[in-house]
C-alpha cells in the first residue's frame, strides 16, 4: 500500500516530464529578436526580449522576429524624365523598430518585407527618378539618392521600420543612350578644346599688338631725342658699331668720335 501511494509521484512526475518534453513550453528569443506571444488568437501587446521565456501550450504560441539592422542589394527597372529607361541597382540598411514589432506583426505580419518594404522603396525610388532628365541624373545622383532616403525614412518611420541608409550603387541605360552620351560629351570636350586654343591665338594677337605699340612709341621717343641732340646721334652710331674699320674710308681718323676739345 505504502508503495503505491509512493509511486503516484512518481507516475505524476514522470508524466510531467513528457509533458514538458511534447508541449516544449519553453521557448528562446536570440540576440536581436524580438518575441510575441498570441494568446487564444490575440497578440499581447508586450513583446519579449532576449532570453529563455515560458509559455501555456496550447493557449498561447510565440514567434519571433528580428530588429537587427538588414542589408539587401537589389535592382529595378524605372523611367526618366525624358522616358529613358534606366536600370537601377541600390542598396538599403534598414531594421525593424523594436518597439513596435507587435504592431507590425498584428497589421501586416512576419512578411514584412514584401508586403511594405519593397512596395513603397520601388515606389519612391520611380518617384524621385521620374522628375531627373537621364543625363542630368548622373552628375546629380548624390541629389536624387538623398531625396529617396529622406522620403523613405518618413514613409516607412510609420510603417514601423527604419531607413539608416540607402545608396544607388549603378544606373544602367540602353547601350544606344550610352553611346549618344558618350558621343555628345566628347564633341562638347572637343569644342572646348577649340575654344581654349582660339582663346590662346587671340592673347597671343594682342601681346604682339601691344609689343609692337611698344616698340613703336619707343622708336618715336629715340627718333625725337636724337633729332634734338647731335651727341646722341654719335652715341646711337657707336652702340651699333661692331668695331671694324669701313675699307672705304681714308686716313687712320676713328668713324662718328669726335675727340676735338669743346671750345
Amino acid at each position: 500500500m505504502d508503495r503505491k501511494i509512493l509511486g503516484i509521484p512518481l507516475v505524476i512526475l514522470g508524466l510531467l516530464i513528457v509533458f514538458i518534453v511534447m508541449c516544449n513550453p519553453f521557448v528562446m528569443v536570440g540576440p536581436g529578436e524580438r518575441g510575441i506571444k498570441i494568446r487564444l488568437g490575440q497578440v499581447e501587446k508586450t513583446s519579449y526580449g532576449e532570453g529563455l521565456h515560458l509559455i501555456f501550450p496550447f493557449i498561447q504560441k510565440f514567434r519571433t522576429m528580428d530588429v537587427k539592422t538588414q542589408r539587401n542589394t537589389l535592382t529595378t527597372q524605372v523611367y526618366t524624365k525624358d522616358i529613358q529607361q534606366a536600370h537601377i541597382t541600390y542598396v538599403i540598411n534598414y531594421n525593424v523598430q523594436p518597439e513596435n514589432v507587435t504592431k507590425l506583426f498584428q497589421t501586416v505580419g512576419l512578411d514584412y518585407e514584401s508586403k511594405v518594404l519593397t512596395p513603397v522603396v520601388e515606389g519612391t525610388i520611380k518617384d524621385i527618378i521620374g522628375k531627373w532628365n537621364a543625363q542630368d541624373l548622373i552628375s546629380n545622383r548624390e541629389k536624387a539618392t538623398g531625396d529617396i532616403l529622406f522620403k523613405l525614412q518618413n514613409q516607412l518611420k510609420d510603417n514601423c521600420i527604419n531607413v539608416s541608409d540607402f545608396q544607388m550603387t549603378d544606373i544602367n541605360y540602353s547601350k544606344v543612350f550610352e553611346q549618344a552620351i558618350e558621343s555628345k560629351v566628347t564633341a562638347e570636350q572637343e569644342a572646348q578644346r577649340a575654344k581654349n586654343k582660339t582663346v590662346q591665338v587671340q592673347e597671343e594677337a594682342r601681346q604682339k599688338v601691344i609689343a609692337a605699340e611698344a616698340e613703336a612709341r619707343s622708336m618715336a621717343i629715340r627718333a625725337q631725342a636724337l633729332s634734338q641732340n647731335k651727341s646722341l646721334v654719335q652715341y646711337e652710331a657707336v652702340q651699333k658699331w661692331d668695331g671694324k674699320m669701313p675699307q672705304y674710308m681714308l686716313g687712320n681718323s676713328v668713324p662718328f668720335i669726335n675727340v676735338s676739345p669743346s671750345k
